[in-house]
């Protein structure tokens, strides 16, 4: 199963595989054709290819703000 959601930065994500720390909690902090996670435990962070993120993540534990309709009014 792969996530196919939008993602956003603040979004708390559970991953399949443990971390060296033991955490299997990661929030984002970069969107891109990278994702940018950072351990919640240690605060290590990783940069995983799009990808891979979608293949590696189980579910999400919490959303970030846009997630919730809080997005920025855009000009246009």
């Amino acid at each position: 199963m792969e996530i196919h959601e939008q993602l956003y930065l603040g979004d708390v994500v559970e991953m399949r595989k443990q971390h060296p720390c033991g955490s299997y909690q990661w929030e984002i902090v970069r969107v891109g054709a990278d994702i940018g996670l950072v351990c919640l435990t240690c605060k290590r962070r990783v940069l995983l290819p799009r990808r891979q993120f979608a293949r590696q993540a189980k579910k999400f534990i919490k959303r970030g703000a846009q997630a919730q309709g809080d997005q920025a009014p855009t000009t246009g």
